[in-house]
């Protein structure tokens, strides 16, 4: 009789453990795809029913510019719970965000002992894991040498007007090619 308890006790205790362990973070975030239209007004509405969580998905996802998302681009959306308790953790959670962003291009850096990149290596790396270095490559709806989305570039598909919008496109979003580059090694994308 007292093996049985014994293993009694022990299946109800690996049980609890079980399930104890296989329990969901109830504070799980939720990633959404940008779709065409979205702003990060709509996504605000869609997850908290008004505006109050744009400037923290803005931060939550390193967008520098909130005006300017793209569709295809995922963003990490907070659940309700995290956003009723980020006023108290939110500006040091911010400063953490961007030291890191900040960070970045040093902590991405390739473990043999190479230079840090500068704006035209960076720039030159972008463009030949996207395009082969190439201003006529395409890919459905991207164009050129840094596979822009071809709504950007609005029809003048030239060397000249896909530099400048490049350019244009890393300086709002990430501020640097540096830092482009870094997503782009964190995410296989920039």
């Amino acid at each position: 009789m007292k093996s049985l308890k014994t293993i009694l006790l022990a299946t109800t205790l690996t049980a609890g453990f079980g399930i104890f362990m296989g329990t969901t973070d109830a504070h799980a975030d939720s990633l959404y795809t940008v779709k065409s239209g979205d702003t990060l007004s709509t996504i605000s509405h869609q997850f908290s029913g008004d505006n109050s969580m744009i400037d923290l998905i803005a931060k939550d996802n390193n967008i520098s510019n909130i005006n300017m998302i793209f569709e295809g681009e995922q963003l990490t959306i907070r659940t309700a719970d995290e956003v009723a308790q980020a006023p108290v953790q939110q500006e040091s959670a911010q400063q953490a965000t961007q030291a890191a962003v900040q960070e970045t291009p040093v902590a991405a850096a390739p473990v043999a002992q190479e230079a840090a990149p500068t704006t035209s290596s960076a720039k030159e790396w972008i463009a030949q894991k996207e395009s082969s270095g190439s201003y006529g490559a395409t890919n459905g709806k991207y164009i050129g040498r840094y596979q822009l989305d071809a709504s950007y570039l609005n029809g003048d598909y030239s060397e000249a007007n896909q530099e400048r919008v490049a350019d244009s496109y890393v300086a709002g979003r990430y501020g640097s090619w540096e830092a482009a580059q870094a997503f782009w090694m964190a995410n296989g994308w920039y």
